[in-house]
């Protein structure tokens, strides 16, 4: 007999090519009068944003926007939009862009209503109230962060990035529109398309894993592995592009409820001391850490190999799950996704903070989740390998 699991998903979760012109009437179904548009220069340069706000206007919900969000989310950010949000009488939160600005929409949306300053979260379960109504409209196949309990902000004083779920940062409504991806560079789509192959992997072979989440994951798995390499080579490939996009958010449903491992928790201090991008991190982790972790749980990798379309007919559990990390690093190569030596890491400064990095990626709890188990001396030689990659 299985053990009570909570499963958690967006209130609503509308999909599909033009599905972002339903953001007017969608906000008007949540009684709200007034967003704060959260997005980036970028978004508002590509006429996305216009898009977004002009179909506000048709359904007559006033709006205004902070488009500040120049990098991974920040302290200051938040700050910001806060800010905005109540000089401008905001009563609920509209997140256009990837991961940065919905992350950054979720916190803001989470002081709106609660006291203190967003540190205060740092955690698990530490919201104590609901937020502001939020509304996420990704334009990246990637972070899943539009169907996610998770945000991630970053201390820029002291380089950490500060993880905060609780059910209370879920956004109300996640619209996933393919084409406003046609737009995400060659490179972008790469990194973040591997964020979220990492996302459904971990999810599946957390020690959280459910079920439900196990469908998820499985299925984001297929879809990105098996779509992936065509959003990349040609950009305005919207079938590949669409499956994509429904593999990310799949995969952020499936970690939302059974949470990441090990890549995670030793990719977040690659960002916060080396300011290399998440995915980049991840892809750069994913494969080794694989070769790590199958051992603690084959048939598990197992099943991620035949996913990913390998021919796993009559090997063993541990045979089939090498062939799926081997697997992963060939769509990561055929992607063109950097090394972390080619972003930039200095060797001297890894070796100076290494043992921190290792610190800290335990401290977050992520690679408590993962099928095998990992001591900080391990982390520390598996950041040296990632290195050498």
């Amino acid at each position: 007999m299985l053990p009570p699991k909570t499963f958690r998903i967006p209130g609503s979760l509308i999909t599909g090519s033009g599905s972002s012109e339903q953001v007017g009437e969608e906000s008007k179904k949540l009684g709200v009068k007034k967003a704060l548009v959260v997005t980036d220069t970028i978004m508002v340069k590509l006429g996305i944003v216009d898009g977004i706000t002009k179909a506000l206007e048709q359904s007559k919900v006033q709006f205004s926007v902070y488009d500040g969000v120049a990098s991974e989310p920040t302290l200051e950010y938040v700050q910001d939009g806060l800010k905005l949000y109540k000089d401008n009488g905001c009563d609920f939160l509209l997140a256009v862009g990837g991961g940065s600005p919905i992350d950054t929409a979720k916190a803001v949306s989470v002081m709106s209503v609660n006291p203190g300053t967003i540190e205060d979260y740092k955690g698990i379960d530490k919201v104590p109230t609901r937020g502001a109504p939020l509304i996420a409209i990704p334009t990246t196949a990637g972070t899943g962060s539009e169907a996610s309990i998770f945000t991630i902000i970053t201390d820029t004083k002291t380089d950490v990035k500060m993880l905060i779920g609780s059910p209370f940062i879920l956004p109300h409504v996640a619209i996933v529109d393919p084409l406003l991806t046609l737009s995400c560079p060659r490179g972008l789509t790469a990194a973040v398309g591997i964020d979220a192959l990492t996302h459904a992997i971990e999810a599946y072979v957390s020690v959280k894993a459910q079920p439900m989440t196990d469908i998820f994951a499985l299925s984001a798995i297929e879809l990105i592995s098996g779509n992936l390499r065509q959003a990349w080579a040609n950009g305005n490939n919207i079938e590949a592009r669409e499956k994509t996009m429904m593999g990310s958010v799949q995969a952020g449903i499936a970690f939302s409820n059974a949470s990441v491992a090990l890549v995670h928790g030793m990719s977040r201090p690659i960002g916060a001391y080396f300011h290399v991008p998440h995915g980049a991190s991840n892809a750069a982790l994913l494969g080794i850490v694989m070769d790590f972790s199958l051992i603690g749980n084959p048939t598990r990798y197992a099943h991620v190999a035949r996913a990913m379309g390998e021919n796993v007919t009559g090997l063993t559990d541990l045979c089939a799950a090498e062939l799926g990390a081997e697997a992963v690093k060939r769509l990561i190569k055929d992607v063109q996704i950097p090394s972390l030596r080619e972003l930039n890491v200095e060797k001297a400064k890894l070796d100076k903070v290494v043992s921190k990095m290792a610190e800290d990626a335990i401290a977050s709890g992520s690679p408590g989740n993962n099928p095998r188990q990992a001591t900080k001396e391990e982390i520390v030689e598996l950041y040296h390998v990632a290195y050498e990659q």
